[in-house]
């Protein structure tokens, strides 16, 4: 009696389809990755600009010392312009300048704000930016309060 062998078929199929989805859900990872990757270059950008502008602002507070305490106050939402680059400046006119070019600096970031504060030992820089891309528009340094931008904060002794 003749025996007849059964021939798996469509075997190839199968592993080629497991084969597809192992590669496809790999490439998905990958591009999962390298969109996290283009989010935190953006967010470490942002925050290296920040740190500069501080600094760009602190060494302005240093070259106007006489006026230190006038820069207390100041809102980069609220600046008037001032040109001190043609016209000659005094002292008082000199901080205006220096709070209107800063503010064009931070607009430069994403919902860019600058607050100069005051505490005990001077003053208080910060700059703010909506680094997370939320729209947020307030003037607080609270990550866990929604409206609230991502700051940096520096602080400048007289």
């Amino acid at each position: 009696m003749l025996v007849k062998k059964q021939i798996q078929q469509g075997v190839t199929l199968i592993e080629a389809m497991i084969a597809l989805l192992v590669i496809s859900v790999g490439l998905l990872g990958i591009a999962s990755l390298q969109i996290t990757a283009m989010n935190q270059n953006s967010s470490s950008l942002n925050h290296s600009q920040a740190v500069w502008m501080a600094y760009n602002m602190s060494d302005r507070i240093r070259a106007n010392i006489s006026e230190f305490n006038t820069y207390d106050g100041a809102d980069t939402a609220s600046s008037s312009p001032q040109d001190c680059i043609t016209n000659n400046c005094s002292n008082a006119q000199m901080v205006n300048a220096d709070i209107a070019d800063w503010a064009t600096m931070v607009g430069n970031l994403p919902g860019g704000r600058g607050i100069i504060g005051s505490n005990a030992d001077g003053l208080l820089i910060n700059v703010m930016w909506d680094d997370d891309g939320t729209g947020a528009t307030g003037t607080g340094c609270d990550p866990a309060v929604a409206t609230d931008l991502t700051c940096y904060t520096l602080a400048v002794a007289q």
